[in-house]
């Protein structure tokens, strides 16, 4: 069994969102995603999503990429992102993935997802205070997102015996390597992979992969990776 990693899907089986706009690396890139995913991963692996999956404004117009991504094989860990504009309470998303059977489907706000040795924790992030556009009004939005970091966290039962994986849709460092407070909690809840996303195009070729305070660092935005979800650890 493996667990993956692929973020920024952007699907758009229910609304009129396209995405060659963007540049020809997102040509047919939903049948890409399919063929890849499908050549990767088996049933028994595991695919962590951190953001921006669905072009969908609310959450009844997310039914077809949904069931697109509940088509494929594994179970999808899902995070929310800056353009997740569908999602609600995790109460409401899992009634409504459960009425429509799409249970390969995890919702991942203020909780966590335990499989084996393993623990899955995260929080959306925002922008950064390393940014040179952060704002006074961002810093109320960034500080709630580390409190929420740290509940997903708290939310793991013996912590000690778990290789803890931090999924964040924004990113946890600046595109130098610089650590933001979010690395500072990691370090201090001994989390050991962080991926990330919300990156895309020429800054996205620059974006942080390393390591940084013992956390390896992963960048895995869809187009990225060419639409092929990225291995980051194997449990035997």
């Amino acid at each position: 069994m493996s667990i993956y990693a692929i973020s920024d899907l952007h699907l758009a089986k229910s609304v009129d969102k396209p995405m060659d706009i963007f540049g020809a690396q997102w040509d047919n890139y939903m049948d890409r995603l399919c063929e890849n995913w499908n050549q990767s991963i088996s049933g028994d692996d595991l695919v962590i999503i951190p953001g921006d999956v669905s072009w969908a404004t609310y959450l009844e117009e997310c039914c077809e990429d949904f069931k697109f991504l509940d088509s494929l094989p594994g179970k999808k860990i899902i995070l929310k992102g800056n353009h997740d504009y569908w999602w609600t309470t995790v109460t409401k998303m899992n009634e409504y993935v459960k009425c429509r059977g799409f249970d390969s489907l995890v919702f991942l706000n203020n909780n966590s997802y335990i499989i084996n040795d393993i623990a899955i924790c995260g929080t959306r992030g925002w922008n950064s205070p390393l940014d040179n556009d952060f704002r006074i009004e961002d810093r109320k939005i960034y500080n709630r997102e580390l409190k929420r970091l740290e509940m997903s966290l708290d939310s793991i039962a013996d912590r000690k015996d778990k290789t803890i994986i931090c999924a964040m849709h924004y990113p946890p460092v600046s595109i130098d390597g610089k650590a933001t407070e979010f690395m500072d909690i990691m370090h201090e809840y001994n989390v050991k992979i962080c991926i990330y996303g919300h990156l895309h195009g020429d800054i996205g070729e620059k974006a942080y992969n390393g390591k940084i305070k013992g956390t390896d660092i992963y960048f895995v935005s869809a187009d990225y990776l060419k639409f092929k979800p990225y291995e980051i650890i194997t449990i035997k």
